[in-house]
């Protein structure tokens, strides 16, 4: 997280065609349609869960489906005739699409790239992104609706920071505050594009004003969902700890240690908001700072999130062994670095996502290349910036899912050289 940038001072070409409230639509859009694959490409590998059924005096082994509607606790198809879960997200997906494409070329009709035409049209992005949550919130019956309720029930649950119990679909509450996390500046453009809307003198379909409402609004709305994923860590840091007392020592959960770096990782982001938005307004005589010494600053905590949050991507999140002990790493039971259980074909995958999970992670470095400073202060760039983000999510959750199976079925088997003393056990934590 690298704060909210800048930008240019007029309104450039780019936002001619495709202004502030449909790129916020767009990428909306396009996460439901991520969504989908996630479920469809995991559907494929048919992954499985063995059960143990007790016949009499012997046991043996059956297998069940287990995708990701079971891990996240969604209720499964009452009959077969019904849709797959991924069939019915790529419908609401299309659904979506549709007059967002229609919206689009009708502004591009009307408009035909002119600034006076573009600013006099912003009724058109505003009523559909309106139209978007109608179709979210309508009782229809035909768009999804279990999926649409569910989706607005486990909102409603996150964005106070709760959590669910695991048996009541926990991993489905953190996959999405995740995901939430991951959209902190679309949310933060999508305020930017109301504020702008409901303004008298503004057109939100102007150069984006990311000051409106205060200097200090869209950096507090980018941090909620930090704010959601601190709390809900603290939270289970409290059950874990309840849970001991109860048991009158510590359990196969650990004493909680792993929650509380997992909180701290979360916090390390809220510099990075602050002092971003100290460097946009940068004022001497209040800050008691050189600029230079205030980037330097940002710099350090920047770093710090990044590096922090890739680690625990690739040791927590993925259960990886690249950053545990060189025994663990080398064990000949498993690929370099990688786990003893895994469900994907090619290991070249997991190497694959480590790498551009870094790259994606480190976007602010741009900020460092003389060529490249102002890559970020452009509105065409914080556009790509915010794709690649939902792009690293999307690939994340692949990873993610397929850790939950393993270590719903296998038991956690990572050998942790940073937070080893914390936990016993399994590591059900992001």
């Amino acid at each position: 997280m690298d704060g909210d940038p800048a930008v240019e001072p007029e309104l450039d070409r780019f936002s001619l065609y495709l202004p502030l409230p449909y790129r916020v639509a767009f990428i909306i859009v396009l996460g439901i349609w991520a969504w989908g694959l996630n479920l469809h490409y995991l559907s494929l590998l048919k992954i499985v869960r063995l059960r143990s059924v007790q016949k009499g005096a012997e046991s043996s082994l059956t297998y069940n489906q287990q995708d990701v509607p079971a891990l996240i606790r969604y209720p499964t198809r009452s009959s077969a005739v019904l849709p797959s879960h991924h069939l019915s997200t790529y419908r609401l997906a299309a659904l979506f699409t549709i007059p967002l494409v229609l919206s689009l070329i009708l502004f591009w009709t009307f408009t035909r790239g002119q600034t006076s035409l573009v600013l006099v049209w912003e009724i058109l992005p505003q009523s559909y992104l309106l139209l978007l949550v109608l179709f979210f919130v309508l009782p229809l019956q035909r768009l999804s609706r279990t999926g649409r309720y569910r989706f607005l029930s486990t909102l409603k649950r996150v964005s106070i920071g709760g959590i669910a119990e695991a048996q009541d679909g926990k991993f489905g509450d953190i996959l999405l505050a995740d995901v939430l996390t991951s959209y902190a500046k679309v949310l933060g453009d999508l305020f930017v594009a109301f504020c702008m809307f409901v303004s008298p003198s503004r057109s939100s379909t102007d150069r984006p004003d990311r000051g409106c409402g205060g200097q200090y609004v869209v950096p507090l709305i980018i941090s909620i969902p930090s704010l959601i994923r601190l709390r809900q860590c603290l939270i289970e840091f409290v059950r874990v700890r309840k849970t001991n007392q109860k048991r009158g020592g510590v359990g196969s959960s650990g004493w909680g240690g792993q929650h509380l770096a997992n909180a701290l990782k979360y916090a390390s982001a809220f510099p990075v908001v602050i002092l971003s938005a100290l460097q946009r307004g940068y004022d001497p005589s209040k800050i008691g700072m050189s600029e230079a010494g205030l980037f330097r600053l940002w710099l350090f905590f920047v770093f710090l999130n990044s590096f922090y949050s890739f680690y625990w991507d690739v040791a927590k999140d993925w259960d990886l062994s690249l950053f545990s002990s060189s025994q663990e790493r080398n064990n000949p039971e498993h690929q370099w670095g990688l786990r003893r259980h895994t469900h994907f074909h090619a290991k070249e995958m997991y190497y694959g996502a480590i790498v551009i999970d870094l790259m994606l992670r480190c976007t602010w470095s741009f900020k460092l290349s003389p060529h490249l400073d102002h890559f970020n202060d452009l509105e065409g760039g914080i556009f790509i910036m915010e794709l690649l983000e939902v792009f690293r999510r999307w690939m994340w959750i692949f990873f993610r899912v397929e850790t939950e199976w393993v270590r719903t079925n296998r038991g956690s088997t990572s050998d942790d050289f940073l937070l080893g003393p914390y936990t016993n056990g399994r590591l059900d934590e992001d």
